[in-house]
């Protein structure tokens, strides 16, 4: 499997500098500075990209884990929200809440559930956060 990689450039002091990221693919060039990440600064910001990678990946592994189980979603709709609060004095990634819906033909509310749960844990994003609260919340239309 191949290695992703982005790079980050910051200029200056923590509340008055800024600074930069960009992925590998280009798809991504974007300033971030103390308040898109400790305020609500508009802008980009680590826990934002943390965020879009957990929803991302955990998408593609209920979708993946679905497959294994004989079912092809017609569509989900997945969610992070990555929580940062001060521990012991430092700025700490401390809960990730996962929200899915989706469609899946011919799947009852109670396995689109358990496979949901599953998909968590067998998401490498997820698997990366070991020691954050990561809950979930399901939703099967």
């Amino acid at each position: 499997m191949p290695t992703r990689n982005a790079k980050a450039q910051w200029s200056g002091s923590l509340k008055n500098g800024k600074g930069t990221v960009a992925t590998q693919s280009g798809v991504l060039d974007a300033a971030y500075s103390f308040p898109t990440r400790f305020e609500d600064a508009s802008g980009t910001n680590p826990e934002e990209l943390i965020a879009a990678a957990h929803a991302g990946c955990y998408a593609m592994a209920f979708s993946a884990v679905l497959g294994e189980e004989g079912y092809d979603p017609s569509q989900l709709d997945a969610r992070a929200d990555v929580t940062l609060a001060e521990v012991d004095g430092k700025p700490t990634i401390t809960r990730v809440a996962l929200k899915v819906s989706g469609k899946v033909e011919g799947l009852d509310a109670g396995e689109f559930k358990r496979i949901a749960e599953d998909a968590k844990n067998f998401c490498p994003v997820s698997r990366a956060l070991t020691g954050v609260e990561i809950t979930l919340d399901v939703d099967a239309a």
